[in-house]
């Protein structure tokens, strides 16, 4: 498939502002691809070439690209470093220099969606000697053969700056239309509009003449009508009409469900824009958990206190929240893997736990949760001290006896095969203490407590914030298991106001002692596709020792700007960390419409993506709740610098 099918959605993207028209957009061309291309064309379609839970990344920076740049249009690379000064677009740079370009290539050949991935993917695994050079040519390959166009969005891509609206959301609805039917009824089926489609229309209502005139209509008992009608390839149907509201809304959910679970339990939009093409609603319901392959473990999510939580459920559980790493251990025969909650491999970094795993689960195929701690000198520590295990690669070893660990267990969701999200709390708890015999102060259960009785409850509560811990998981016992969703089974409680989980956006060149590092950075909400500026930061952060330093928010954040003027630059939303403050304000000059008054770091989340940083609906919420319990915050006056 050539590359510049995937240019003109881009192009039309960029110049699309509703979300129902990107959708569109990107049906058709969801619709044109072949089954074996839509992986590829749905990662580029969201600006990547891996999957959201590989954690390769392609790697390169600014600096490496102007070089690309220069020797891909013959210019050199002051006059590539002026136009990015200029612009602050590297994409926009090299199309207005490839459209002028001075340097001919020898053969010219229309780029493919292949080839573009197989370079990309390939300058991700380039390492050792020379590898510098190596990803250089991979890139420069491919600007030498691109059109102005092309260039653009390679470049884009390439530094994951892409930015043409194609959220998570808009992939999950584009699959939708591009291989299901719409459903419509009610007063929206006498309004139908449309021509030269195939439609199934429930026996009994009254069409317009003239959309039966246009349109190759089919009627049928409501009865006769089911989600397998649903399927283009095979139902031949665009569209779906129906009096019943209850029959409407069933069917247009089972799409959208479908498509919902098979991301919790897959994270490829690409694979399952495939399985839908070729094997519809049956194909996604079929996709179940697989040892192996990571999935959305249930989210819980906050009480104002203790008294509401066990307010909430008529049967709770109680179990301490620990201050670690959510962890997915699989076990299949003698193979083990363990999984973050953001889907990262890190099996290789906790080789004790995979032996562990080993000796203390019998069966032979499973998948349990859990909380992995970090220990020093016999003493439990942060998250952010555990963090650096996750992160490394090398000295495994060394580490290990450095930064010992401890796994809590809380849950299991599969067991010989068999899905387990069905089984009520209370079913899946005794379960696990079944399935597995705990190795006291490596592998064990977390501490449980089944009670609703407010005393018990607050003393058990004192016992885990003693120990170090966050504070309390309450539970429902009756409910069941949803991946990747906030549905309220699960409540989290901790002794004081949440802190935030927020993206850093932007940035400003430190000075004096903060020279060649940001010295301070501008704090970011998320709302719907963006983020919103809520605050600016530098307190929290160390200029060298132990907690987060300057030095290393830098080297994280650098390859990450997307555009600089002066000393300040923007930051593409990557890098989450929790926040503290001393009371939100509102503020008329931030975007999100709110700031936060003496904002520290207490902490890196390289647990959370940005996708998973707090939203604007939190911070009104925390807003309000704030407002009730003191006087009304004051106004901010200070505004971004970015």
């Amino acid at each position: 498939m050539e590359y510049a099918r995937l240019v003109d959605t881009y192009e039309l993207l960029g110049r699309t502002s509703g979300r129902l028209k990107k959708v569109g957009a990107i049906a058709s061309l969801l619709e044109d691809t072949p089954a074996p291309l839509l992986q590829r064309v749905v990662l580029l379609l969201q600006g990547t070439v891996f999957p959201a839970w590989s954690d390769r990344e392609i790697g390169i920076a600014n600096q490496l690209m102007i070089k690309a740049i220069a020797l891909a249009t013959g210019f050199s690379e002051q006059d590539v470093v002026a136009r990015f000064t200029a612009s602050g677009d590297l994409g926009k740079v090299i199309d207005d220099l490839t459209s002028r370009k001075r340097q001919r290539t020898l053969a010219s050949r229309r780029l493919t969606v292949e080839k573009v991935v197989e370079n990309l993917q390939a300058v991700a695994a380039v390492e050792g000697k020379g590898a510098v050079d190596r990803k250089l040519s991979l890139v420069t390959e491919l600007l030498s053969f691109a059109t102005p166009a092309e260039a653009k969005y390679i470049v884009r891509t390439t530094l994951g700056t892409l930015r043409v609206g194609v959220a998570e959301g808009v992939i999950r609805d584009a699959i939708a239309r591009a291989f299901f039917a719409d459903v419509v009824w009610g007063p929206r089926a006498a309004a139908v509009e449309a021509e030269g489609l195939r439609i199934i229309a429930e026996d009994g209502m009254a069409l317009d003449r003239r959309l039966r005139e246009r349109n190759r209509v089919v009627t049928r008992p409501a009865g006769e009508i089911g989600k397998l009608d649903l399927w283009k390839p095979a139902g031949k149907t665009d569209l779906v009409i129906v009096k019943d509201d209850t029959l409407g809304a069933r069917l247009k959910a089972a799409v959208t469900d479908a498509i919902e679970m098979a991301w919790y339990l897959r994270s490829d939009y690409g694979e399952i824009a495939r399985i839908a093409k070729e094997r519809g609603l049956r194909g996604l319901e079929s996709i179940g958990l697989e040892p192996g392959k990571p999935y959305h473990v249930l989210l819980s999510e906050k009480a104002p206190s203790l008294e509401a939580a066990l307010a909430a459920y008529p049967n709770a559980a109680l179990e301490w929240k620990y201050d670690g790493a959510r962890l997915s251990i699989h076990k299949q025969g003698d193979r083990v893997w363990l999984f973050t909650r953001r889907l990262e491999d890190v099996t290789a970094q906790f080789p004790e736990v995979a032996a562990w795993t080993k000796q203390a689960i019998a069966a032979k195929e499973a998948i349990v949760e859990g909380e992995m701690l970090g220990f020093r000198q016999g003493k439990p520590m942060p998250f952010q001290f555990l963090s650096q295990r996750i992160k490394r690669k090398y000295d495994i070893e060394q580490i290990a006896k450095e930064i010992p660990v401890q796994v809590n267990l809380f849950d299991i969701v599969s067991l010989d095969g068999a899905s387990l999200f069905r089984m009520p709390q209370r079913e899946r708890w005794a379960l696990l203490q079944r399935v597995v015999k705990p190795i006291p102060g490596k592998l064990q259960f977390a501490r449980h407590l089944e009670t609703t009785d407010a005393q018990q409850a607050a003393a058990f509560y004192r016992e885990a914030l003693a120990a170090a811990q966050e504070g309390l998981m309450v539970k429902n016992q009756d409910a069941a298991y949803q991946p990747g969703r906030r549905v309220g089974y699960w409540l989290k409680v901790k002794p004081t106001m949440e802190n935030l989980d927020l993206a850093i956006i932007g940035g400003v060149w430190g000075t004096g002692k903060r020279t060649g590092w940001f010295g301070s950075l501008v704090l970011g909400c998320r709302d719907g596709e963006t983020f919103r500026e809520c605050g600016m930061i530098g307190t929290g952060i160390k200029e060298k020792g132990k907690g987060v330093t300057f030095e290393e928010l830098t080297a994280l954040l650098k390859p990450l700007v997307t555009a600089e003027r002066g000393n300040q630059v923007t930051i593409r939303p990557h890098v989450v960390v929790e926040v503290g403050y001393e009371e939100i304000q509102r503020s008329p000059t931030y975007s999100s419409g709110f700031a936060l008054r003496f904002p520290r770091v207490v902490r890196l989340r390289p647990d959370k993506g940005p996708q998973e940083a707090d939203d604007l609906e939190r911070v009104r919420r925390l807003y309000s709740l704030q407002a009730r319990q003191a006087s009304p915050a004051g106004i901010a006056t200070k505004g971004p610098h970015v």
